[in-house]
């Protein structure tokens, strides 16, 4: 069944949607970016509005309302593109894709629990909506691994169908494919979360079965038909961690890729589901360094009780998951009480372990971690932010945005490339993207060739 669009859905999606109905999204005004839509829904709220409330006849006390925070004739433009979304929903509907907002009943509510003001505004969606209030065990990992990683991840999946729990992963090849196929072979039920190409995977036979019979939904935070963007990737990592109630590394390459940037980023920062990684038969160094970041060995379970086991909870360690109280809680959870059943610290499965799992893996494992650790103890961004942060100690936006761009970069400039390639990648005006790449230059974080010129990590 596919969920009603709700006005205030179809409010946020004419004001920060690109509704592609093409190759390309035909916006000749800027959409709002995810800060400027946080101040406008605010600013509702202030004035006791909501989003559905922009979309009646009569809007010019509201729009004067709204002024200090967006432009009134940039406002009427997006609120106009009525026509553009019907178009979008129409190509939608006739591939089951639905569409919910914060305040629908039907969004995950325990992710504005532990995302909070990050937890996307809408969620597209293809298949059983339902299937997102059951998480299970989020399994990420390379794209790129031999035949047997390939074949114990397919195992790992139909374990999890057999112990009645969901896989949640991110449908990309290689080791998300073999956990979701393994479970979804077995009967299970599985959680797709999509950095790109929903519109397509939702018409892949590959898929169809699986949709049809109740088992399978596919999600995302982006448009249907948007493209592959390393940025987009990195914000979809988050996701599959809180769409989870624990995680699994399967490998992972040191300060390198999607999956080591994910990882990283659940235990050093949100910290909402505790974090397994893969030790045997053997501990390379990315595992060691998040085992020293707070990861626990993976304890291989051979049956459905030890596998449910991962999901036991130690209360000394309660605190550590599920919460996110620094974050500020979107206006729309405010507004609507039913996203607010679910409460920090309060999950029905708070998702942590023994105390002594560490304990499981080699003297040698253990010493090869800590000095990892000690050579990557620094998380770039927060640090460089940090670094040019005023006398009160607040992190200017400008700099969160450049620390960033600094990850981002790291990522999708492993080989050369020249500024034109930068510009459409971030989807940003060439000048800015030179004046990007010359900083990091000067820091010494890339190396700028010549002959061509072209930009590559240091």
């Amino acid at each position: 069944m596919i969920p009603e669009l709700s006005a205030n859905t179809r409010a946020i999606l004419l004001l920060t949607a690109p509704l592609i109905v093409g190759r390309k999204s035909e916006n000749s005004v800027p959409l709002l970016t995810p800060t400027e839509y946080r101040q406008l829904a605010r600013c509702l709220y202030e004035h006791g509005r909501q989003p559905l409330d922009l979309l009646e006849t009569d809007i010019e006390t509201l729009l004067g309302e709204c002024r200090r925070v967006i432009d009134e004739e940039r406002m009427r433009a997006l609120l106009g593109r009525g026509f553009l979304l019907g178009q979008a929903l129409e190509q939608w509907h006739v591939r089951g894709i639905w569409v919910v907002s914060r305040s629908d009943p039907g969004y995950p509510s325990y992710l504005v629990s532990r995302f909070r003001d990050q937890a996307p505004p809408v969620f597209y969606g293809c298949g059983d909506i339902g299937l997102l209030a059951q998480r299970g065990l989020a399994v990420v990992g390379s794209r790129h691994v031999d035949e047997a990683l390939m074949a114990y991840t397919r195992d790992v999946g139909a374990l999890a169908a057999s112990a009645g729990r969901s896989i949640v992963s991110g449908g990309a090849k290689g080791v998300d494919q073999a956990s979701m196929f393994g479970a979804l072979d077995a009967g299970g039920r599985v959680i797709g979360v999509l950095a790109n190409g929903l519109e397509r995977a939702s018409t892949d036979r590959t898929y169809r079965d699986a949709l049809m019979q109740g088992r399978l939904v596919l999600v995302s935070p982006f448009d249907p038909r948007a493209g592959f963007n390393v940025g987009n990737a990195m914000q979809r990592n988050k996701f599959i961690y809180g769409l989870s109630d624990a995680a699994f590394v399967v490998n992972v390459e040191y300060n390198k890729g999607g999956t080591w940037n994910g990882a990283r980023e659940q235990l050093k920062k949100f910290q909402v589901v505790p974090v397994y990684v893969r030790t045997k038969p053997q501990c390379g160094q990315g595992a060691s360094a998040l085992l020293a970041l707070g990861a626990l060995p993976w304890p291989d379970p051979q049956d459905c009780e030890s596998f449910r086991a991962v999901f036991v909870v130690h209360k000394s360690s309660a605190q550590k998951f599920g919460s996110q109280k620094e974050l500020p809680l979107p206006i729309e959870a405010v507004v609507d009480n039913a996203l607010l059943k679910t409460t920090p610290g309060n999950d029905e499965t708070l998702n942590v372990f023994r105390e002594d799992s560490a304990e499981d893996c080699e003297v040698e494992v253990q010493s090869c971690a800590s000095k990892t650790c000690a050579e990557n103890r620094e998380d770039v961004a927060t640090a460089s932010a940090m670094q040019t942060s005023d006398p009160a100690g607040e992190i200017k936006p400008s700099e969160i945005l450049f620390a960033t761009v600094r990850e981002i970069l790291r990522e999708c400039l492993q080989q050369p490339r020249n500024v034109e390639f930068v510009a459409q990648e971030l989807d940003v005006g060439v000048t800015l993207a030179r004046k990007w790449l010359e900083r990091l230059v000067k820091e010494e974080t890339l190396t700028k060739q010549t002959r061509p010129v072209a930009y590559v990590v240091r």
